[in-house]
């Protein structure tokens, strides 16, 4: 056989073959068709590759070796490719990002940069539309606005015009600001927005807002649009665009700041030395009005000669209007005079009424019934009321007269503090209000002063506290005064002492403060107000308190309480002079005490020692107090007899005790103690043959049936047994007992068992069983028109002010007339008769006026307010009577 020859791209030839072998030598020669093919392929790839053309790959079919080949050589070129097409977005992005910083390097007008950054950027990016938003400096409602644009429409006819302000969250352009986020929209929807040129328009489909973000903070917005979707590498430079615009354009913000401070500093250094330069013109101003100010003193000069001459005859005229007031002074003098004497000659029948209501109210020979009784105590409590209005205006006749005496002597501050306790301590408890003395260190335990006088102020301060005062407390508070807060009138006696009395109570507004120091001068002086009063208290404390080398100062707020502070030397120079005074150095000093207690006179000789058994459920209770005070006064009145003994007992085992341990005088007994230890007391006592002769004065709070005053009477003992419901009254008994001459002869205070029940009264058919309403704020005219008018028949409801009133009215529809005083606290007479008048349903009720007021003109204003009748007071029982059946017989 002739040996085949085979070439790369050639045909084997055999020569003379055939069958096999010539089939072998076309299935050799297709091998290498295909082998030639192959080659050829990869090596039209690779020279391809070697070239630069990366977008070719072998696809001619192989398989083995030549297969792996293939595959190799396409994934070779593949790789190749992607890494060069990053490489060169790589490049075009910094590229770009280097010639977009640059063109912004050294630019200051941020309208100017933001115009080239957007002619650069969107053909980069391959945008037809964009627009630069820039955000302002608000900061309470910063807004994006627009300053620069890329193939954006103008034109308020036109469809596509856009606004040209966002607030921060407003459209996809503030919100992208708001939250700091690239916003994207592929595929925008049609009509959303055009570009256009001259040659037509069409939609875009790709939208891109990215915000400008320098350290948290927002300076604007970038809005792009494309027709084409925005590339990878595109998207990427833009994200790394905004940082760099940021940068520049916080530097341009930051240099616009910079020069508008210079600007503005170089605007104040020449208004600066333009006002320099006034300055010293007007100090050339000044140096010519100096000038001519000398010449104005020349001239003063002169007027001063002429103001002398005027002023001699100033004097003059001064000298007649002093010898005018000396003569209004005088005749002042003579009026307080004439006030002085006739207050004199009031008190003497006053005090006979006073004595003669009190020995009927006493009733000793036990003929009066008790209603008459109780008539006889308000005919004393009223008499009572009127001289101590009597005495008000007395002391101050005397003050404005200068004839009111101060008599200094030494004080014991501690029997003082006493006597307050025990006056004061009554009247708190039966409001039901706290109370309570305070002595700071350093307080002297004497003070050179008038004592009654002294009294009278602390009486009237503490007096107005308690009466003001509807809850909380009072407090007294003693001290050394500091220097600083006194008044230089009394700073000049030397050392002194502050009584302070504060109170809880309703307050003075600040503009009455000085007002209230007034004669007749009163807070509140209208009809409705709700204290009662005639002014003169603090007129007179003040003046006395003047008189005593001291003053009278007051602290307050409405509604919040009142401090009154009486600043009192501790001894004035002048009183030292007084020959019956006994000179010492500095005053002892009084130890502090939180909260001082009464102090038992029980100091002095044993013998002729008079003893007063207090029998109650609390120690140093109520009725130890009204003893004390008692004791108090018959120690100030100077008794021959010595001292008395106030012995307090909390049951009836104890007193029993001390009734046989040593005899007593009188005993005062609480009824009211738990346990019915009064009755066991009266059972014991009555055992006891010695005890059963002392008088004993018993103190309730609540009225008696007969029931059961016959049963205390029954344990009494020989002597009867004294029922006292009035403090006041048990304190007059208890001096009237201890200042007795025989221990127990003093006539009991007691109803005798045969006394007679009244006769039952026969009514007018008229008047009886009609229902009259009384509206009085005033106790004892409520006590005096209910007694004339239940003479009759008649039932009366009681009412306190107009208000109140109104209430009764409403819920007793039985009421037939209403008497309805003028002057009532909260809702006076004339508000409350227009109110009721103003009720359809009581039209036709009968009203009849009451009041005080007898002047011209109140008649009309109580007719005008919806009354039918005017009563006048005093009232007379007789006319009432006539004028209430006038009315019901309507």
């Amino acid at each position: 056989f002739a040996r085949p020859r085979l070439e790369l791209g050639g045909q084997a030839e055999v020569e003379g073959v055939s069958g096999t072998w010539k089939r072998l030598t076309e299935n050799v020669n297709e091998l290498a068709g295909n082998l030639t093919r192959q080659v050829r392929a990869i090596a039209e790839v690779t020279s391809a590759v070697a070239a630069g053309d990366l977008t070719r790959s072998i696809t001619v079919d192989a398989s083995g070796e030549v297969a792996d080949l293939k595959d190799n050589i396409n994934s070779m070129v593949e790789s190749l490719r992607v890494s060069t097409k990053a490489n060169r977005d790589q490049d075009w992005l910094k590229t770009n990002l280097a010639g977009i910083s640059g063109l912004m390097q050294g630019r200051r007008d941020l309208e100017v940069v933001a115009e080239l950054i957007m002619d650069e950027l969107a053909p980069l990016v391959s945008a037809q539309y964009g627009a630069f938003y820039l955000s302002d400096d608000a900061p309470e409602q910063p807004e994006l606005r627009l300053i620069a644009s890329y193939g954006r429409p103008y034109g308020d006819d036109d469809p596509d015009a856009r606004p040209t302000r966002f607030r921060f969250g407003q459209s996809l352009v503030g919100q992208a600001a708001r939250s700091r986020r690239t916003i994207a929209v592929d595929g925008v929807p049609p009509g959303y927005v055009s570009v256009s040129s001259g040659l037509g328009r069409t939609e875009p489909s790709d939208l891109v807002v990215l915000p400008i973000v320098v350290e948290g903070q927002v300076l604007g917005v970038i809005e792009l649009a494309s027709v084409h979707r925005f590339t990878p590498i595109h998207r990427d430079f833009l994200e790394q665009l905004m940082e760099t615009i940021g940068v520049n354009v916080n530097t341009i913000v930051a240099n616009a700041r910079t020069d508008e401070l210079l600007e503005e500093s170089q605007r104040l250094a020449a208004e600066l030395q333009t006002r320099s330069s006034e300055l010293q013109k007007r100090q050339e101003q000044l140096q010519e009005s100096n000038a001519e100010l000398e010449e104005k003193a020349a001239l003063l000069v002169s007027q001063n000669r002429d103001i002398e001459r005027k002023n001699l005859e100033i004097e003059q005229a001064s000298s007649e209007l002093e010898a005018r007031a000396k003569q209004l002074a005088l005749a002042s003098k003579y009026k307080s005079e004439f006030l002085a004497n006739m207050s004199h000659e009031l008190r003497t029948p006053l005090n006979s009424l006073l004595i003669l209501a009190q020995l009927l109210a006493q009733n000793p020979t036990r003929n009066l019934t008790p209603k008459q009784v109780e008539y006889a105590g308000i005919i004393h409590s009223a008499g009572s009321d009127l001289l101590q209005l009597i005495n008000d205006i007395l002391d101050l006749s005397k003050v404005e007269a200068g004839k009111m005496d101060i008599t200094p002597e030494r004080v014991a501050l501690r029997q003082l503090l006493d006597y307050v306790e025990a006056t004061f301590r009554p009247m708190t408890t039966q409001k039901s209000l706290g109370f309570r003395i305070t002595t700071a260190s350093g307080v002297p335990a004497e003070l050179l002063t008038d004592d009654s006088r002294l009294r009278q102020v602390l009486r009237n301060l503490l007096s107005n506290a308690v009466k003001f005062t509807e809850a909380g407390g009072v407090e007294l508070h003693i001290q050394p005064a500091d220097a600083a807060e006194l008044p230089s009138s009394v700073r000049r006696h030397g050392q002194a002492v502050a009584f302070r009395v504060v109170d809880t109570g309703i307050g003075i507004a600040e503009q009455q403060l000085e007002s209230i120091f007034g004669a007749f001068q009163q807070a509140d002086g209208t009809t409705s107000r709700k204290y009662g009063g005639t002014g003169l208290g603090l007129s007179i404390s003040r003046e006395i308190a003047y008189l005593l080398g001291g003053v009278v100062t007051a602290q307050s707020e409405l509604g919040k309480g009142s401090t009154f502070t009486l600043y009192l030397p501790v001894a004035r120079p002048e009183f030292q002079e007084l020959p019956a005074l006994e000179r010492t150095g500095q005053p002892a000093v009084l130890p502090a005490a939180p909260d001082p207690a009464p102090v038992e006179p029980g100091s002095g000789a044993q013998a002729h020692k008079r003893r007063l058994l207090v029998i109650e459920e609390r120690p140093q209770g109520l009725l130890s107090l009204v003893a004390q005070s008692a004791v108090t006064d018959l120690a100030d009145s100077n008794d021959p007899r010595g001292p008395v003994e106030v012995i307090t007992a909390v049951d009836a085992r104890e007193a029993a005790a001390v009734l046989a341990a040593e005899p007593c005088h009188c005993v005062v007994l609480e009824l009211d103690m738990p346990g019915d230890e009064a009755l066991v007391f009266l059972e014991a006592r009555d055992g006891d043959a010695g005890a059963r002769t002392v008088p004993v004065l018993a103190h309730n709070t609540r009225r008696l049936t007969s029931d059961q005053e016959r049963r205390l009477q029954s344990g009494a003992g020989d002597r009867p047994l004294e029922l006292l419901s009035s403090l006041d009254e048990l304190r007059e008994r208890i001096a009237l007992h201890l200042t007795a001459e025989v221990p127990g002869d003093v006539l009991p205070l007691v109803r005798h068992e045969d006394a007679r029940a009244p006769e039952p009264r026969a009514f007018e058919s008229g008047l009886a069983g009609r229902t009259v309403l009384i509206a009085d704020d005033d106790a004892r005219n409520l006590f005096a028109l209910s007694s004339i008018l239940e003479l009759h028949g008649i039932g009366v409801l009681h009412a306190e002010n107009g208000r109140e009133a109104i209430e009764v009215l409403t819920s007793h529809p039985e009421i037939d007339l209403v008497l309805m005083d003028v002057m009532m606290p909260e809702m006076d007479g004339y508000a409350a008769t227009a109110a009721i008048r103003a009720m359809p349903r009581y039209t036709d009720l009968p009203i009849i006026a009451v009041t005080a007021k007898a002047m011209p003109g109140d008649r009309e204003k109580s007719l005008d307010s919806g009354a039918n009748d005017y009563v006048t007071k005093p009232v007379d029982s007789d006319d009432l009577v006539t004028c209430v059946r006038r009315w019901l017989e309507r």
